[in-house]
């Protein structure tokens, strides 16, 4: 048997681990591959121009011309209220019978004399300074082979570390791959249990990762030092998702339950969550620690709080299983959910109120969501049947870009520390490495008395 983790982009590691007998070795090869070059994928970036500013410029100015808008630089395309803001400039002039007359031209106004056609506001606007436009490769700049990936839209085999360590399942042994150095270490082996791998999950610092199993145990792993600390039992099927709180770990299972336990307790608390169906396959904590949102294959959406053993809201729009899952850090009580391949929507909820706010149809099943840490953007992956990723601008729900590369469906998805750079993992046994997010941060939420959602410390 040989698994590895092989870079094949150029001047890559190739990672070979190989089983003989009972005995691993791990090997280290460097190796050149065939892919492409730094040149052309600078070439590649540049060639996917986008041409949303050329035609708001145009828009405007035809706007001009014709209306006499006076409309005097360019709204950025990608702005959410980029349409009414150019349908709400003056537009008194439209069906109306109006005298220009000449002035005498100021240093910023266009001559009397000169021969070209266009308004004064009209030079303005071509002259006006342009921001250049955000470009997103739609090449990734890494792939590593991860045989033994598995291809199962309930399981969560792929996570990053505040550390920059990359987790990995593979089929019974868990692989960490580190970002900085490209090392690729094993962490622990089932197979001598005949389990197998079904979840991993770092906790925040980056220090301990949670590895679920096809056996319903939960183990805890110490990564720096390579040692189990623990080992939790209370599942009686597999374990496909989990959450960090802190120090307490949340699990759900195909026995339909969410176990709540904290790790520093020995035998560790536990909470019963039991509100599901069916199988839970997506768990994620709210970032102020407070609410945990749960999907199960019910196509319930669920939301607890840390007190209760009942979910204190429940949503069924859902037509499918509901994997995905995503909390805002820019708005507070804001989730988003995606649905499996009978729904293929996403949709965003208040869970302040309790109240469905948008939503909208992707053409494909949702297998992850994750939030950009800088900008009120998100990215999701999908399955059946277009196997693509997509990065969308929150509120207005346009998409920013469409990637596409894997054969299998996206069913892995992480966001990388410094939040820029994303992870996917496919049946295809690939991880490819893509820059989706720009390092512009958004404009925080605002803290204003009138806000009852505000903490006040």
């Amino acid at each position: 048997m040989i698994v590895c983790l092989r870079c094949v982009c150029s001047q890559g590691d190739r990672f070979i681990p190989t089983r003989a007998g009972s005995n691993w070795s791990i090997n280290f090869h460097y190796a050149n591959e065939n892919c492409w070059s730094p040149n052309q994928n600078q070439r590649a970036k540049d060639a996917s121009t986008d041409t949303g500013k050329d035609a708001v410029a145009y828009a405007a100015l035809l706007r001009n011309e014709l209306l006499g808008a006076g409309i005097e630089t360019v709204p950025d395309p990608h702005t959410d209220d980029r349409r009414n803001a150019i349908l709400t400039q003056d537009t008194h002039s439209l069906f109306r019978y109006t005298i220009h007359t000449k002035r005498v031209p100021f240093d910023n106004e266009i001559s009397p004399y000169s021969l070209s056609p266009l308004s004064d506001k009209s030079h303005k606007l071509l002259r006006s300074p342009r921001k250049p436009a955000r470009k997103i490769s739609k090449i990734p700049f890494k792939v590593l082979d991860a045989p033994e990936l598995q291809d199962d839209f309930y399981l969560n085999l792929v996570d990053w570390s505040a550390g920059n360590l990359l987790s990995v399942g593979l089929g019974a042994c868990v692989y960490l791959w580190s970002a900085c150095t490209s090392q690729v270490t094993r962490l622990c082996d089932l197979s001598v249990d005949g389990d197998s791998v079904t979840s991993v999950c770092w906790n925040e610092r980056g220090s301990l990762v949670a590895v679920g199993t096809h056996k319903g145990f939960v183990q805890i792993w110490d990564a720096a030092g390579g040692r189990k600390l623990t080992s939790l039992e209370g599942h009686s099927a597999r374990v496909g998702a989990l959450a960090w709180n802190g120090e307490q770990l949340s699990s759900g299972s195909r026995d339909r339950v969410i176990l709540q336990r904290d790790v520093r307790t020995p035998p560790p608390v536990e909470r019963r969550l039991q509100g599901h169906r069916q199988e839970v396959c997506g768990l994620k904590w709210s970032p102020d620690h407070q609410h945990l949102a749960s999907g199960g294959n019910d196509n319930k959406l669920l939301v607890w709080n840390s007190s209760s053993l009942l979910p204190v809201q429940q949503y069924s729009d859902h037509l499918a299983a509901v994997k995905a899952i995503a909390w805002s850090p820019h708005q507070h009580g804001l989730l988003a959910s995606g649905g499996g391949t009978a729904d293929r929507c996403l949709r965003f909820w208040n869970t302040l109120t309790g109240q469905a706010l948008q939503s909208t149809d992707t053409g494909s099943q949702v297998c992850n969501l994750a939030w950009s840490k800088h900008a009120n953007e998100l990215v999701s992956t999908h399955g059946y049947s277009q196997n693509q990723i997509l990065v969308w601008k929150y509120p207005s729900l346009t998409q920013v870009a469409k990637l596409t590369g894997h054969s299998y469906r996206v069913l892995y998805l992480a966001v990388s520390p410094d939040g820029e750079a994303i992870v996917t993992g496919a049946g295809d046994e690939t991880l490819r490495f893509w820059n989706v997010f720009s390092k512009t941060r958004c404009t925080k939420e605002s803290k204003s008395v009138l806000n009852l959602f505000t903490r006040i410390r």
